[in-house]
């Protein structure tokens, strides 16, 4: 780092700590209003199914769903392309570019473009996390709080981590683990001063607390689980083995999918969004579970367990429309669909470990929860995250060590298995097409350990 950028972050430049800390505070504050109103932007939007029910039936709802979803995909796709082509996906590698000095974060475009855009495509019931956007939201939020009040590169870096990290906070109401995201996932681009990450901290509070009042204080998947016997950490192990495994397809099918939808684009324009957004809308009234972000599908999976071929189904169609959506060009996230299908698998695997021992008292939605932190772990590289995260979104604070063994597991399997950070892999793509030379990353910053 250059030494006027670390001179700015000098401890007794106490005017203009107090100045940063506002700044990061003004922030938070945003993204937790904006993000607060486009997650009930969506809320109200999703339940157009309901609405559509009341007229139609049979085959013609069925269709009718299809075109629905289908227009809005092809919409929000031509919202990105049109306006802002960044604002598509998640935004996470956007913000690790921008931090790096390799992308542009261009707030006046992707914030109208993230939020209208992003409210239709997961409105839409396409299987996408509201975390991504609201992650880029809180991103430009920063921007424009930093352009405004002319910051220095330093801080304008580290607000925009800030704002990141609010926006996390806000997605899942996880403050703790918003602030670690930032530590573990962006590690290489944060600019580590007492300024800057004091600022993540408090952007991360202040969104949580406006969060809160628009929203509730309870934790977003509020799951019970009683604590395991220390005896089922084998079980728990080999659950995180597994899931390394399958954390380490999805990357490739997300990648190999996104490049296929970029090679339908150039040839037939719109018709791989059209294709998957039909195929959601027909699913959204035929296997509701096999739709949407996953958020109100935890929950009812836990509750029903519906049967070990039932689960494994279920979790074979997610993976596909999770991978078709993301990889459509909409806004969206894979945290949450993430976290949906590991309760799929984690349920699965507690049935069948239920089927083999049936008198050793194996709670399937502890491999529920568990598998949550460990797909997670797998997909994202971030283990200390993927932890904080599922403890602070379900609040079984009672399964932490089987949640630490199951995510190192996975991590290591991921790894061993040739499998690196999504994201890491996704800002490679965006900065090949964009012609800039992606810098070079040691071994371990490639894969998540510093």
């Amino acid at each position: 780092m250059d030494d006027d950028l670390l001179a700015q972050g000098r401890p007794g430049d106490r005017r203009g700590e107090a100045r940063f800390m506002v700044l990061a505070l003004l922030a938070g504050s945003i993204t937790g209003l904006v993000g607060s109103l486009f997650h009930k932007a969506i809320d109200r939007a999703v339940g157009w199914p309901d609405w559509l029910a009341l007229r139609l039936d049979g085959w013609a709802l069925v269709c009718a769903a299809a075109g629905i979803a289908m227009t809005g995909a092809v919409i929000a796709v031509a919202i990105v392309r049109g306006f802002a082509p960044e604002a598509g996906g998640s935004g996470v590698q956007e913000i690790e570019g921008a931090m790096e000095g390799l992308r542009e974060v261009r707030w006046r475009r992707v914030l109208p473009v993230k939020f209208v855009a992003g409210v239709i495509a997961i409105g839409s019931g396409l299987v996408l996390g509201r975390e991504g956007p609201t992650i880029h939201i809180g991103a430009s939020a920063s921007a424009a709080v930093a352009e405004t009040f002319r910051t220095s590169e330093l801080e304008r870096r580290g607000l925009l981590a800030s704002g990141a990290a609010a926006g996390l906070a806000c997605a899942f109401n996880a403050p703790l683990a918003s602030v670690l995201f930032v530590i573990e996932e962006t590690h290489k681009e944060f600019p580590y001063t007492f300024r800057t990450y004091l600022g993540v901290i408090l952007a991360t509070i202040a969104s949580t607390v406006v969060t809160e009042i628009m929203g509730g204080t309870r934790p977003d998947l509020p799951l019970a689980a009683s604590a395991a016997p220390l005896v089922f950490l084998p079980a728990f192990l080999l659950l995180g083995i597994l899931i390394g495994v399958v954390g380490r397809v999805l990357n490739a099918a997300i990648l190999h999918a996104v490049a296929f939808a970029a090679w339908s684009q150039r040839r037939l324009p719109y018709a791989y969004p059209a294709v998957v957004g039909a195929a959601v809308g027909a699913l959204f009234i035929l296997l509701p579970r096999a739709v949407t972000g996953g958020e109100d599908v935890i929950p009812r999976l836990v509750a029903s367990n519906p049967g070990l071929t039932v689960l494994l189904g279920l979790g074979a169609i997610r993976f596909i429309t999770m991978v078709g959506s993301y990889s459509s060009g909409v806004p969206g996230g894979i945290f949450a669909p993430i976290l949906s299908l590991a309760v799929c698998l984690g349920l699965a695997f507690g049935e069948g470990a239920r089927l083999l021992a049936p008198a050793a008292g194996f709670d399937a939605t502890a491999f529920a929860i568990v598998a949550m932190g460990a797909l997670f772990t797998a997909s994202v590289r971030a283990p200390i995250v993927g932890v904080a995260l599922t403890l602070e979104l379900t609040g079984s604070y009672a399964l932490a060590l089987p949640l630490m063994v199951a995510c190192f597991a996975a991590d290591l399997t991921a790894q061993w298995c040739g499998g690196r950070p999504i994201y890491t892999q996704l800002l490679e793509r965006t900065l090949a097409q964009a012609g800039v030379q992606a810098p070079p990353r040691p071994r371990s910053e490639d894969t998540g350990l510093a």
